[in-house]
């Protein structure tokens, strides 16, 4: 089975990428690639220059400095046998920031301060908190090696929606203190439009569009992107969209379908041949957009 295939992607230092599509389509084994946590089959992966695709990890170590991940889950992403300070802890002692029991837990208050808590909670266990303040303890947690590239794999998926603005301005706030650029992994479109400078649609593990978030809102090319933005709720009458329902479910990733992988669902009436035969190259249109469609213009 390929999870990700053929996903050319590159992700500018200091924006947002956002990267969208349905449960199972490869978003979260991209990430997990990116950072190494997964070994890739094949392909290329460049970061700051260097390529990384089949480094040691011992060579790995310090790019891990670098880049880090915010998991989905803040409860299962922490060990609820450490406390707060242990685990903040952890990759300063590991990555030589702090020698010393003082330096670490000042370090580690910090941290704490930084994403909105109080000093105090680094010695209480993951239980004791909130869904939201468990988010802000792995934020905290990715921030406290100083990286510059983090993977957000859908963090606000968990969190109650009165908590996940919250979430959000304390990702947009470091962002701009630390310089961050952040690949942000999301199902929903409304968050991935206010928050990222550009976007990627993936389909059955391909990418199938790619553009500014401002262009590929307002006039996306892919009829998959048409779809999935067709579902988004809106208050204003005036850019409520046309719903357009897709039949049948994913094709099966052991079996994907001939030519292009959304054919047998998409809603284009008057499909070419070449939709059933060709897989369709993610091709520049005059918009500027990159669409994977033989029939987008």
């Amino acid at each position: 089975m390929r999870a990700v295939d053929g996903v050319d992607l590159d992700v500018l230092p200091g924006e947002t990428m956002g990267l969208v599509g349905e449960s199972g389509c490869g978003k979260s084994t991209l990430g997990r690639t990116i950072l190494r946590l997964l070994d890739p089959t094949g392909g290329t992966i460049v970061f700051d220059g260097a390529d990384i695709t089949r480094a040691p990890q011992k060579s790995l170590r310090p790019v891990r400095r670098r880049m880090q991940m915010i998991f989905q889950d803040p409860y299962a992403s922490l060990n609820p046998r450490m406390t707060v300070g242990a685990t903040l802890s952890e990759p300063l002692e590991i990555f030589g920031l702090a020698r010393t029991a003082e330096a670490r837990r000042q370090r580690v208050g910090a941290l704490l301060q930084k994403v909105g808590l109080r000093a105090d909670a680094m010695d209480r266990y993951p239980h004791e908190f909130s869904g939201g303040q468990r988010q802000r303890i792995g934020i905290a947690r990715a921030l406290a090696v100083e990286p510059r590239f983090i993977v957000c794999d859908e963090p606000l998926s968990a969190l109650d929606v009165s908590i996940q603005a919250q979430i959000v301005n304390l990702l947009q706030d470091l962002q701009a203190a630390e310089k961050l650029t952040y690949l942000f992994i999301s199902h929903d479109l409304e968050i991935v439009q206010h928050l990222c400078d550009r976007v990627a649609v993936m389909y059955l593990g391909k990418l199938v569009e790619l553009a500014p978030a401002a262009l590929l809102y307002a006039a996306p090319k892919h009829p998959y992107t048409q779809a999935l933005l067709s579902a988004v709720p809106t208050l204003d009458p005036a850019s409520r969209r046309r719903r357009i329902i897709l039949e049948g479910d994913v094709p099966s990733a052991l079996d994907p379908p001939a030519g292009c992988p959304f054919h047998p669902r998409c809603p284009v009436a008057d499909k070419p041949k070449a939709c059933f035969d060709e897989p369709p190259p993610l091709r520049r249109l005059e918009s500027g957009a990159l669409a994977a469609c033989h029939v987008a213009r």
